[in-house]
């Protein structure tokens, strides 16, 4: 399969699970899958007051401030001060977790897997990459800053502008800005397998 491009421009911005805000789904697995069906989700969230988090059992999120001054995440009475941009956080989607922002709004890049079914890596490149899906795994390329060029088509890439890899596909982009790159892979010791 050729690589597939996901445009920020065909999202449609969609409401919290817990109603307190406004989310775009970058990608999902399956396609259309409801939040409480997904094996995998990526996506990108403008967050202007804080608040409580949605509970999402049985899931793994790791979650990554964009922009803005950065939050402090309480997750089961622990703090973590998320003051850097680019710096992910894991934590268990079903721990009690409230969000207080350090000085003003901020966006945020999530990525959220099943915990028995999938796992997830999070890596931000700032220069030119390659990347390959190998059998079984998903590589979702996601312009957070600036803009990318999909080298095998010279497709221009601007900001939440994403290329989708799956079935050993193959992509170079050359970044000006900065590219998160996500590895979505089916757990080795998944029931069943």
């Amino acid at each position: 399969m050729a690589p597939r491009i996901l445009r920020a421009e065909e999202r449609t911005p969609a409401p919290w699970k817990n109603g307190g805000g406004v989310t775009s789904e970058v990608a999902a697995h399956p396609e259309g899958a409801a939040l409480d069906d997904f094996a995998w989700r990526v996506s990108v969230a403008d967050v202007a007051h804080g608040g409580p988090f949605s509970a999402f059992e049985g899931v793994e999120r790791i979650i990554t401030v964009v922009e803005g001054p950065g939050m402090a995440l309480t997750v089961d009475g622990v703090s973590h001060v998320m003051d850097a941009a680019y710096e992910p956080f894991s934590f268990s989607g079903d721990a009690a977790t409230g969000c207080e922002l350090l000085d003003g709004p901020i966006v945020d890049f999530n990525v959220m897997v099943r915990r028995s079914r999938m796992k997830a890596h999070v890596r931000f490149e700032r220069a030119a990459t390659s990347v390959r899906a190998s059998p079984g795994t998903r590589v979702l390329a996601v312009v957070l800053e600036g803009w990318g060029v999909l080298h095998q088509a010279f497709v221009p890439l601007g900001r939440f502008d994403a290329v989708l890899l799956s079935d050993e596909d193959y992509a170079s982009f050359s970044v000006d800005g900065v590219l998160a790159v996500v590895t979505l892979s089916e757990r080795a010791d998944r029931p069943g397998r």
